[in-house]
């Protein structure tokens, strides 16, 4: 996951509560310049792994393999490696610079985890009319935090959040009080009994937090989908949903394999495994997000379910196979 925004509008602070609130989940970090950025030492220390780069631009820190050795030292061959890695960028990266660099690295053992742009309420608008450029950054991303919302009056945060949405017209807007998200939201967090809970995790329930506020929509079928259906949907990408993961069935003649979905924003990746010996061979998926219309997308959901064309067509995964690896 690759955290960008402009200079002050909270990344460290984000990051922070991230590695505070990471439940059981073990969190590695690249931070641009260690000694600067203000991150807490004992919530570093409680990370799985962390990278400094002295010259605050991983745009400009990288060699020519790219940032592939950096996500390799971190996750050492996928063997007791962190479940998640969080790129915090400085605050002059280029975030589609950022997120190619992820996306050419290549390593089996991860998946993008999405650029997450963090805005400053107070400083967005008079930041658009300096550097007309942050459009660009905020229309890259998969999710924006609004951040800073309780010291702009509603007028204002309206005003914002339009702006927002004109450079951005699909990704979920997460308002947020000193950088106070959901890990939900943003990466899979299940507490695994046994294991000991890392330095500096706070396990409080914040159910009624604003930063608690996204939601999750679970679909089950037993009857396969349509794979144009599902890619027409995954293309669209409804209106608030941020991730999706799980299993499909597409029951296409030669393609009926077990197919995992990760989706972020506009990536997508589908991972062709095998059925488990007495796994039912059915769809489940869960979406994840912020402002989901549940109803309609469970509806439009349903609709993906396979006709008899597509059930007997062999060319019909072709919308998704370039999107899929495995054997």
């Amino acid at each position: 996951m690759v955290v960008a925004g402009f200079l002050g509008s909270g990344k460290t602070t984000l990051l922070n509560h991230l590695l505070g609130h990471s439940l059981d989940a073990r969190i590695a970090v690249v931070v641009n310049d260690f000694g600067a950025v203000g991150i807490d030492s004992m919530l570093v220390g409680g990370a799985a792994g962390t990278v400094s780069l002295d010259n605050g631009c991983l745009c400009c820190a990288v060699g020519e393999d790219g940032v592939g050795p950096l996500l390799a030292q971190l996750v050492r061959d996928g063997r007791d490696g962190p479940d998640v890695i969080v790129i915090e960028a400085s605050g002059i990266a280029e975030p589609g610079t950022l997120v190619r660099l992820v996306l050419e690295a290549a390593n089996p053992h991860l998946v993008f985890g999405g650029l997450v742009e963090v805005v400053d309420a107070v400083e967005f608008e008079a930041l658009l009319r300096r550097h007309p450029q942050v459009q660009t950054h905020v229309g890259l991303a998969d999710l924006v935090v609004l951040n800073k919302v309780d010291r702009v009056d509603p007028g204002k945060l309206w005003r914002v959040r339009r702006l927002l949405r004109e450079c951005n017209a699909l990704a979920p807007i997460v308002p947020a009080t000193h950088g106070e998200v959901d890990p939900r939201l943003l990466f899979d967090v299940d507490v695994v009994p046994g294991r000991q809970l890392m330095l500096g995790e706070n396990t409080d329930d914040h159910s009624g937090h604003l930063h608690a506020a996204y939601d999750s929509v679970s679909f089950t079928t037993d009857e396969p989908l349509d794979p144009q259906r599902l890619r027409d949907l995954l293309d669209r990408r409804p209106a608030g949903v941020y991730r999706i993961k799980g299993v499909v069935a597409f029951g296409v003649p030669g393609h009926r394999q077990r197919y995992v979905l990760h989706t972020v924003g506009r990536y997508v990746r589908f991972r062709r495994t095998r059925w488990g010996a007495g796994e039912p061979r059915r769809t489940s998926l869960v979406l994840i997000g912020s402002g989901i219309d549940t109803a309609a997308l469970r509806a439009e959901l349903a609709a993906c379910v396979a006709d008899e064309s597509s059930r007997t067509d062999p060319d019909a995964m072709l919308p998704v196979l370039r999107y899929t690896f495995g054997s």
